[in-house]
């Protein structure tokens, strides 16, 4: 009898053990941001149904999660779930939109943005498809430039971003930052998106600035009514400008050259 409870009792530590030894694998993995200073992120998942299932969400083509909206407490990374069910459907994740907000001023209305995403499928081509190093770190880059322009007749200084993919040997690419990973190579995985800034700063459009040591000088146009304010040859009248933080100039970024005209 003692034989038959010993061996009863092995057993039941075995399958124990067994059983504790068996761990699930993830359902998400972890979004870094690694920008400039002044720069944030807002973040939405979308979720499509999963590969063969015919059911929806009620009411949407889709759903989607979001990070870093602002009525929402702000997080330096987000941990994203692969897999959800929602209304019964179980969904699947189909790509991360990322909003790249930078920031050139302290006023409410001082920031541009523009976009990268992450692309999620099942199945992927080995060329288009990212990869993982030892730690489990996987990285795309983009670069971001600031393009200025002048508003109102007043001729307020405003910029506006715009971000560009980069390839690892640094060229930059016509489209926009993007990465692609497949379901399966997420659980657990880092995906780290690395924003340069461009060293310079350009016109908004051209033949509105001309380019003068120090920086660039914004032409008159028609006078100061003249919202577009296009040079249309004529690169000796130029007209004054007020940066973010109010200073009157006729160079920018420098604004070295100071005048008593105010527009």
């Amino acid at each position: 009898m003692k034989r038959v409870l010993s061996t009863s009792t092995l057993g039941g530590v075995l399958a124990l053990t067994s059983g504790c030894s068996t761990v699930d694998k993830p359902n998400s993995f972890t979004f870094i941001p690694d920008f400039p200073p002044d720069f944030k992120y807002e973040l939405k998942a979308i979720y499509l149904p999963a590969a063969g299932e015919t059911c929806r969400v009620p009411g949407k083509p889709d759903f989607w999660v979001s990070f870093n909206k602002p009525t929402m407490e702000y997080v330096n990374t987000a941990e994203i779930e692969l897999y959800k069910t929602i209304s019964d459907c179980p969904l699947a994740l189909n790509k991360v939109e990322i909003k790249v907000i930078g920031f050139y001023g302290k006023g409410r209305s001082n920031f541009s943005m523009d976009y990268a995403s992450i692309f999620v499928r099942p199945e992927l081509l080995k060329r288009i498809k990212g990869t993982f190093n030892e730690d489990g770190l996987g990285e795309f880059t983009g670069e971001c430039m600031w393009f200025f322009r002048t508003v109102s007749p007043k001729r307020n200084l405003i910029k506006m971003l715009r971000c560009k993919g980069m390839d690892q040997e640094g060229n930059v690419a016509r489209s926009r930052p993007h990465g692609a990973y497949t379901l399966d190579q997420l659980p657990g995985k880092t995906v780290r998106l690395k924003i340069n800034l461009a060293n310079e700063e350009q016109p908004g459009w051209g033949d509105t600035w001309v380019q003068v040591p120090g920086g660039w000088k914004r032409c008159m146009g028609e006078g100061y009514e003249d919202q577009r304010g296009y040079c249309n040859g004529n690169y000796e009248d130029f007209s004054t400008f007020r940066m973010v933080d109010g200073r009157i100039c006729t160079i920018y970024p420098s604004c070295n050259e100071n005048t008593d005209e105010t527009p």
